[in-house]
């Protein structure tokens, strides 16, 4: 059975996020934190299992509760957020559930449906949650790594190990040698977390890392197909000619 507690600081939502707990057999209890402090004295004094912790609460927010419990002592969370984009971008890249306001139920039912797996499973999450925290604190510094989720699993794939990265509707294939990884997050909102050095967008549905195109031959209509060092091959879209043209040119 889970102990969950509920930190936001409006009333209403924490009754919303109560009534759709209610309905769930394994919850067995349901406390409530109104600010941050509130929240962190919950957590220290009663050791909840899981915590809906919202993101935007004046005083001590979201990210401070977690700063001062720490991120080793954490019970599982589930970050609740309004509208603040840049940190959905961060939940996602760090494989950290998120619910988004207005919250509804099917959303609500898959969140709580992973954070119960997460609790069965004990995974070491510390390392996600650090990582997020480094992401939020250093907006302007690029990504090392990128969480996966594999069912209850989470693993980290080094951004230097990735060739190329397509993507596939909502998420992003990343492709690392002969293996594949599959990441919720849309191609546009993992590019802007990549070095631009490092990482360049050959097609709307194609990011290569400029390191690993080792030939380049001309295609129909201003297109190119790249050779990659692992002997993939990405064809270029035809609007982002003047970008491949310039890898593929001499700086002097």
């Amino acid at each position: 059975m889970i102990r969950v507690l509920i930190v936001d600081d409006e009333p209403l939502a924490r009754e919303g996020l109560r009534l759709l707990l209610a309905t769930d057999p394994d919850v067995a209890a349901i406390d409530e934190a109104r600010s941050g402090r509130d929240a962190i004295a919950r957590i220290e004094a009663a050791r909840p299992d899981l915590v809906l912790l919202d993101v935007q609460m004046p005083g001590i927010d979201g990210f401070g509760v977690v700063d001062q419990i720490g991120a080793d002592r954490m019970p599982a969370v589930v970050f609740v957020t309004a509208h603040d984009r840049y940190a959905v971008q961060a939940f996602e890249l760090c494989a950290l559930d998120y619910l988004l306001k207005p919250v509804t139920g099917p959303r609500f039912a898959r969140a709580l449906s992973r954070a119960k797996a997460q609790l069965r499973e004990r995974p070491a999450a510390a390392d996600q949650i650090r990582h997020l925290l480094e992401t939020l604190a250093s907006p302007t510094r690029y990504l090392r790594r990128i969480a996966v989720r594999t069912g209850d699993t989470t693993r980290f794939v080094d951004i230097d190990a990735i060739d190329w990265i397509a993507a596939a509707e909502n998420y992003v294939e990343l492709h690392v040698g002969a293996a594949q990884h599959l990441v919720h997050v849309a191609l546009g909102t993992l590019e802007k977390s990549l070095d631009p050095a490092r990482f360049v967008r050959v097609h709307r549905s194609a990011i290569v890392q400029v390191d690993r195109i080792c030939a380049a031959r001309p295609a129909q209509h201003g297109e190119y197909v790249l050779t990659l060092t692992g002997g993939a091959t990405v064809r270029s879209g035809r609007s982002y000619h003047d970008a491949v043209k310039a890898l593929l040119s001499n700086p002097f």
